[in-house]
């Protein structure tokens, strides 16, 4: 089952991108394009979520409902 996690993502002065995320703390991934980040950042939220599966301390992150909307990122 997909679940959904909210992430921020903020251009640092030193050009690259920097994603967190308040649905599953420890969440923090650097890239230097945003695609590069959104991929580091996918594969650290599910080490978080493994480790804390083990550990059972998983909170409950939302399941993707059947209509979302997702900021499509394109460049020109």
């Amino acid at each position: 089952m997909e679940k959904i996690i909210k992430l921020h993502l903020e251009k640092l002065p030193e050009g690259v991108y920097l994603a967190t995320s308040e649905d599953l703390p420890g969440l923090v991934a650097q890239g230097k394009t945003i695609t590069e980040t959104l991929e580091i950042a996918r594969d650290v939220a599910s080490k978080l979520i493994e480790a804390r599966k083990e550990r059972n301390q998983l909170e409950d992150l939302p399941t993707i409902a059947d209509e979302f909307d997702y900021p499509l990122v394109i460049s020109q």
